[in-house]
C-alpha cells in the first residue's frame, strides 16, 4: 500500500500499538513522539512566541543529514522524527521532515495518552506546569493546524484523533493521593479539541474523525479497529467519534 502515515503521541501501549499496525500497512512511516513527565523524547526550549531556537535549526539539520541514523535504530519501517513538541515552527519543520520521508503524508493518527503525575497543585512549579501546558496542550493546537494546511494543499488527508477515556478511576490514585492534575488537564483538553473538529469540520476533502477506547489489554485490538475505520474510507465515518467497544454491535 503507498500511503504516507504520521503517528505523533505519547508512548503508551497503545501508541506502540497503533505503531504496529502501520507497520503491517506500509513499508515506511513516520513517528514523533510528545514526551513524558520524565523527559522521554526531545523536551521544548522554545518560548510561547514561537521564534525559532538554536534547538530548532539544529533538529532541521539533523533531520536532514542523518536520516538514516534514525532509521538503523529505529524498527523496520519506523522512521523516528524529532522535535521541539512546544514549538509552532518546530511542527511545520516535523510536517516537512515527514513529507521527505514518506512523500505525502495521506493519514496522521495522534494518539494522547499522557502519563500520570500524582502531585498536589502546591508540588508543582511553575516551570513544570508551563512545560506540561507547552508540550502536552499546546503542541497539538500547533501538529493539528499545519497539518490542515498541508492536507488543504494537497486537497486530501485524514486526521485522526485517538483521545483517552474520561473517568475518575483513571485520574486518581487512592481516595486520599492526589490527583494527576496534568494528566487530566492535557486529557481534557485533547478531548474537547477533538470535539471541537468533528462539531465544525468543513465540508471537503480534509476527513477528521474521533477515536477511543480504554479496555486495559486490549491495545492491539483497539489499534487493529482504528485502521480498519481508516482503510474502509467510507464517508459515512467522517466527522463522528468512534467509540471501542468489544462488542462489535455497540461500536
Amino acid at each position: 500500500m503507498n500511503k504516507g502515515i504520521l503517528v505523533i503521541g505519547n508512548e503508551s501501549a497503545l501508541f506502540s500499538a497503533v505503531c504496529a499496525q502501520a507497520a503491517k500497512r506500509v513499508e515506511q512511516y513516520a513517528v514523533a513522539i510528545i514526551p513524558g513527565p520524565s523527559g522521554l523524547g526531545i523536551a521544548s526550549n522554545s518560548s510561547a512566541s514561537g521564534s525559532i531556537t538554536d534547538d530548532d535549526e539544529e533538529l532541521m539539520e539533523n533531520d536532514n543529514q542523518s536520516g538514516q541514523k534514525h532509521q538503523q535504530t529505529a524498527e523496520k519501517g519506523k522512521n523516528i522524527l524529532q522535535w521541539n513538541p512546544g514549538s509552532p515552527l518546530s511542527a511545520r519543520t516535523l510536517l516537512i521532515a515527514a513529507e521527505n520521508r514518506l512523500g505525502q503524508i495521506d493519514e496522521a493518527i495522534l494518539v494522547c495518552s499522557p502519563l500520570a503525575v500524582f502531585r498536589s497543585a502546591g508540588e508543582l512549579s511553575p516551570a513544570e506546569i508551563e512545560k506540561h501546558i507547552n508540550e502536552q496542550i499546546k503542541s497539538w493546537l500547533f501538529i493539528i493546524r499545519e497539518l490542515s494546511l498541508v492536507f488543504k494543499a494537497q486537497n486530501d488527508g485524514t486526521i485522526a484523533l485517538v483521545a483517552p477515556e474520561s473517568g475518575s478511576e483513571k485520574i486518581i490514585k487512592g481516595k486520599d493521593a492526589p490527583v494527576d492534575l496534568l494528566g487530566l488537564a492535557a486529557s481534557a483538553s485533547f478531548n474537547a479539541l477533538t470535539q471541537g473538529l468533528i462539531a465544525s469540520r468543513e465540508e471537503g476533502s480534509v476527513r477528521i474523525m474521533g477515536f477511543s477506547g480504554s479496555n486495559a489489554g486490549s491495545e492491539g485490538d483497539i489499534a487493529a479497529w482504528i485502521f480498519k475505520i481508516l482503510d474502509e474510507g467510507n464517508p459515512k465515518n467522517n466527522g463522528r467519534w468512534h467509540k471501542y467497544s468489544r462488542l462489535p454491535f455497540f461500536r
